[in-house]
């Protein structure tokens, strides 16, 4: 058994004592009730288990859940699905991903979200090129197993939000004013 201790959603935790080979994924949904991150495969190959690390730095990342111990979140900040909408609003990402009707079962939705938030925060911190847009969302998505294949709307719908604050998520063009760049043909903004 060891004590783990850790800050969850902004709330702290612990010290908890927890068998060593317990699931981080397990002590989210059976030690706390937070039943939002989902078990999928069990082999951390369709990632509808990740949560969000954040770093002391600022920066944040993604990490499974079904095959780590929990201990090894020890001492760490971490952001499950449930706590991106505030005091019962919903992020921009989280209305996208409604508005396109991203998810069917919704089995996958909670690492896909994680995922597409750590993208817009890479990207707020440092911003890239509009030709860039695809392939980033591509490469950032890309691991990530939806088993209704709704790849198509979770992309659609981050490239929406990005977008819609192109400002703030895309480098600003030679030429252009406000930050904003050009439509591309078939753009849908």
């Amino acid at each position: 058994m060891t004590a783990l201790s850790l800050t969850i959603n902004g709330r702290a935790h612990g010290p908890i004592e927890v068998r060593d080979d317990l699931s981080m994924n397990d002590f989210l949904r059976e030690v706390l009730g937070m039943t939002g991150t989902k078990f999928g495969c069990g082999a951390a190959q369709c990632l509808s288990c990740v949560v969000i690390i954040d770093e002391p730095g600022g920066t944040s990342y993604t990490n499974p859940t079904c095959v780590v111990p929990a201990i090894n979140f020890n001492g760490k900040h971490i952001r499950t699905v449930e706590g991106h909408a505030q005091g019962g609003v919903l992020t921009p990402l989280q209305t996208a991903f409604i508005e396109h009707f991203s998810f069917q079962c919704g089995y996958c939705t909670a690492g896909f979200l994680n995922e597409g938030q750590v993208l817009l925060e890479r990207l707020a911190a440092e911003p890239i090129p509009r030709a860039d847009l695809e392939q980033t969302i591509l490469e950032a998505l890309d691991g990530h197993l939806c088993r209704c294949t709704g790849y198509v709307r979770y992309h659609q719908a981050v490239r929406d939000v990005i977008l819609a604050d192109a400002a703030r998520y895309l480098q600003a063009e030679a030429g252009m004013t406000g930050g904003a760049a050009p439509a591309a043909k078939g753009d849908r903004r």
